[in-house]
């Protein structure tokens, strides 16, 4: 875990990402995450190139006698983990079942040219329920055969479907990442976080519903001193000092 210039980077260790250990650190690095107000963005990647993750430990799935898995089995962003501040999902390596989960739950997704993703479910009689808000992301018809027929794609296919917002040579992910972030950090804080709420109310609302619910989430920007900070340092043709308030 590390802690820098208002970002928080995420290393999975394990590529078993339902290890005791990897869930564990997940729960408290993410609870770490929203409660730290100094914290303002977060990067999730894989140590390595082999693995972003491979997903959920079959074996240990049987052992277990493992039916419907718990919403709570996996810390998983704006799911049952509460977040109100932008992920990154930095991509190295596979990225299949539980690994698209993690990379889909993110906000934003930056992938290595060696990376390949896949929705395997089907191929060992399990599920994607997780993969729903994908409609969100691409288009139906991809959808639907991603899942139907559980085939991995390349990084290269993801970004063009939209799944990934920008690809990297495997050496570069962590500063291609790191550049994404801080790109975002340089707005406004109370203005990224309307903005970034303006986009998931959209998801979950109809045109007018949204729009009302976005102008209300956006009150708190045009009303703090932020918003004068930006028109006056832009007219004095100087960076910003943003205060958060």
């Amino acid at each position: 875990m590390l802690v820098r210039m208002g970002l928080l980077s995420l290393l999975l260790t394990a590529l078993i990402v339902e290890t005791v250990l990897a869930v564990r650190f997940l729960q408290r690095a993410w609870e770490k995450f929203e409660n730290d107000d100094s914290l303002r963005i977060a990067i999730l990647t894989g140590s390595g190139e082999k693995a972003f993750c491979a997903g959920g430990d079959l074996k240990e799935m049987v052992e277990s006698g493992l039916r419907v898995p718990p919403r709570d089995m996996f810390p998983l962003p704006y799911d049952n983990i509460e977040l109100t501040k932008p992920t990154i999902a930095a991509v190295n390596g596979i990225a299949f079942a539980g690994g698209w989960m993690l990379a889909q739950a993110c906000d934003l997704c930056v992938a290595s040219t060696s990376a390949k993703f896949a929705i395997t479910e089907v191929k060992v009689g399990r599920g994607s329920p997780w993969a729903a808000p994908l409609i969100h992301m691409i288009p139906q018809r991809i959808f639907m055969e991603i899942v139907l027929t559980g085939k991995p794609i390349t990084a290269q296919r993801a970004y063009e479907i939209g799944l990934v917002n920008r690809l990297s040579n495997p050496d570069d992910l962590m500063e291609k990442a790191l550049e994404l972030a801080s790109e975002i950090l340089e707005g406004a804080p109370l203005s990224v976080k309307a903005a970034r709420d303006t986009v998931m109310l959209s998801t979950e609302m109809g045109r007018g519903a949204a729009l009302q619910a976005a102008r209300a989430a956006h009150e708190c920007a045009y009303n703090s001193e932020d918003a004068q900070e930006g028109p006056r340092a832009f007219s004095e043709k100087r960076m910003p000092r943003w205060k958060g308030c």
